[in-house]
């Protein structure tokens, strides 16, 4: 019987830019035309129209709810934010251990802790429906494990989830202890249906692959908070606000940005591997902060500007425009989140995206299992003596 060559290696661009690598119904990027959809739907108009709980519906069970369902499903979600007794009771070590390191580094420990107190299996090894209930568990308990890691490292008790607030005011809830303001809560939600999910991204590819290996649902979180937390990919919300803080005063706007360009140094906010257009999450994120207004806004609208103007003159043809961090950072501080919960925030978001993400992958047995080119010294070299 003949037995099949193994196929011929393929090369690849470097980071996989623009090799497609599955297929997926979840939903996609156009970079080129700065459009952005989940599934059938566009993503921003989702952000204006209807409820974080409706978009987790959308991504998990395919459809958006009805009134009916919507009120069903926020209720089976909210039942999940509490955490089990093993969990509350390690946390305050975990917040200890990881207290210079954030709340990310936190969520790590914590969100496997809890898929191991949950009894998560191998996805290959249980049902769509058990994985489905996995993941709105770990869904669920991300906000409360984020914002109990985040008061415990300041001295601070946990504030208990709240069942009544939908997911975005209940994250606020809990991470000051006061119920929100509901035009702020408002925002936060619009951010975080925003950034559910965004294409192949690092840490969502990071989570299939992970998932391809049929391991469990915290395995495959893990996996996708460690990418996360890269400053290349999640970590620049905060660090765009502290371009501004850099700068300063309008004065000194020009010649910052400037100096910095020239010297070859990225512009945090600026910039994005697949849109050749403005991003449109900042798009809808400027038009929130322009609804509240204030000194942060119009300096950061006249960053926006001058910014755009030189890298344009400075690096022609490269089409550098601000992206989803550079606002967020400007909304979220304007909500009153701390600098250090801007990531933690993205996570709390993202991790919805990811799940689906993980239960996709996991209808499919194959396991993700690209080549390398060696490039080292020939071998078979003889190997020396001791």
């Amino acid at each position: 019987m003949p037995i099949n060559p193994p196929a011929a290696p393929i090369d690849v661009p470097r980071g996989l830019k623009g090799v497609i690598v599955t297929e997926t119904s979840l939903g996609d990027v156009r970079g080129s035309e700065g459009f952005y959809h989940y599934r059938e739907f566009s993503a921003v108009e989702l952000a204006e129209t209807r409820t974080f709980e409706d978009v987790w519906h959308l991504m998990f069970l395919g459809e958006l709810p009805d009134a009916a369902g919507r009120a069903e499903f926020t209720a089976r979600t909210a039942a999940l934010r509490h955490l089990p007794a093993d969990v509350r009771t390690a946390l305050p070590a975990v917040a200890r251990a990881t207290a210079r390191s954030g709340p990310l580094a936190g969520l790590r420990t914590a969100l496997s802790l809890t898929g191991a107190a949950a009894g998560f299996r191998p996805l290959y090894d249980i049902d769509a429906e058990r994985r489905r209930e996995d993941a709105l568990a770990a869904c669920a308990a991300v906000p409360t494990l984020l914002t109990a890691l985040h008061r415990l490292s300041r001295g601070l008790e946990p504030v208990e989830p709240r069942d009544d607030l939908p997911y975005a005011a209940n994250y606020l809830y809990m991470l000051t202890g006061q119920e929100p303001d509901p035009d702020r809560a408002r925002a936060i939600e619009r951010y975080l249906i925003s950034t559910v999910d965004h294409g192949f991204n690092a840490s969502t590819f990071t989570a299939r692959v992970i998932a391809s290996t049929g391991a469990d649902l915290a395995a495959c979180l893990t996996g996708a908070i460690g990418a996360l937390s890269g400053p290349l990919h999640g970590g620049a919300p905060s660090r765009a606000l502290d371009t501004l803080d850099a700068i300063g005063t309008p004065d000194r706007i020009d010649g910052w940005l400037r100096e910095h360009i020239l010297a070859g140094e990225r512009i945090m906010g600026f910039g994005h591997p697949v849109y050749r257009t403005e991003d449109p999450r900042s798009r809808m994120l400027k038009r929130i902060a322009r609804g509240f207004g204030g000194d942060l806004v119009d300096f950061a609208v006249r960053v926006e500007e001058r910014a755009e103007a030189l890298l344009a003159e400075l690096k022609p043809g490269r089409e550098l425009h601000i992206n989803v961090e550079f606002y967020a950072g400007v909304v979220m501080e304007l909500c009153g989140l701390p600098r250090e919960m801007f990531t933690p925030t993205f996570a709390a978001a993202r991790v919805v995206g990811w799940s689906a993400n993980i239960l996709e992958q996991a209808e499919d047995s194959k396991i993700i299992r690209p080549a390398a080119r060696y490039v080292g010294p020939p071998p078979a070299q003889p190997v020396p003596a001791a």
